[in-house]
């Protein structure tokens, strides 16, 4: 039995979505990120940090999505998602795979300040606009590379796309995307995908943001 951790519309998403494109079931235990049951000292002894995801698989817990996708596509190599030690492709799907998490440091300060800080007064527009041009950014090599390929990797869909393509859900909230429409057509590609698909109905809704899009007004 495969066991995920999972918190809707969290980067545990990754992970749920890897094992649809592998054919896996799993468990899905739920988690509130608002509840405390992250901090509880059995959910801690999975996961150190109180984060997900947490996956237990093969006799042992696992957890840091980018160590769990490494791993899964390590040992259901049969499934072609990942790139092994000695293909020409392995230091470009390492590299987009931790890239990934670039990314998803700068939503998650995004959403410490728009989503979890209450209080309007503490938040920093100086800090929110840096934030946000500095997601920006990290979609112009994206933009450069999907005009050529449909995936990251010019050999086709990896793990390096169930890591990064996860961002997508939440970008999208804080930095407007109409400037990269090589990055829209693939939004809209890995979003077609029958397990992108599956594990969305099983994702379940997500209750961080309460607008379309968050901005600093000018003035």
């Amino acid at each position: 039995m495969i066991r995920l951790h999972h918190v809707a519309f969290s980067r545990s998403f990754r992970v749920l979505w890897l094992l649809k494109e592998m054919g896996l079931d799993c468990e899905l235990v739920r988690y509130s990120i608002t509840d405390g049951s992250l901090r509880r000292p059995d959910y801690l002894e999975l996961s150190p940090a109180g984060r997900v995801p947490a996956l237990e698989i093969d006799g042992k817990v696992l957890f840091e999505s980018g160590a769990i996708t490494e791993y899964l596509c390590e040992t259901r190599a049969e499934h072609g998602l990942g790139r092994s030690p000695g293909h020409a492709e392995r230091s470009t799907y390492l590299e987009w795979l931790h890239y990934a998490e670039t990314m998803a440091h700068l939503i998650a300060n995004l959403n410490l300040q728009w989503v979890f800080l209450r209080d309007p007064s503490m938040r920093s527009p100086t800090l929110l606009r840096i934030e946000a041009k500095r997601l920006a950014n990290t979609l112009k090599p994206l933009e450069k590379v999907l005009a050529e390929q449909d995936y990251l990797l010019p050999s086709g869909f990896s793990g390096a796309d169930t890591m990064l393509g996860y961002n997508f859900l939440a970008a999208p909230y804080f930095v407007r995307f109409d400037k990269f429409p090589n990055l829209c057509r693939y939004v809209d590609r890995i979003a077609a995908r029958p397990a992108y698909l599956a594990a969305r109905a099983v994702d379940g809704k997500q209750t961080f943001y309460a607008q379309d899009f968050y901005e600093v007004a000018d003035g």
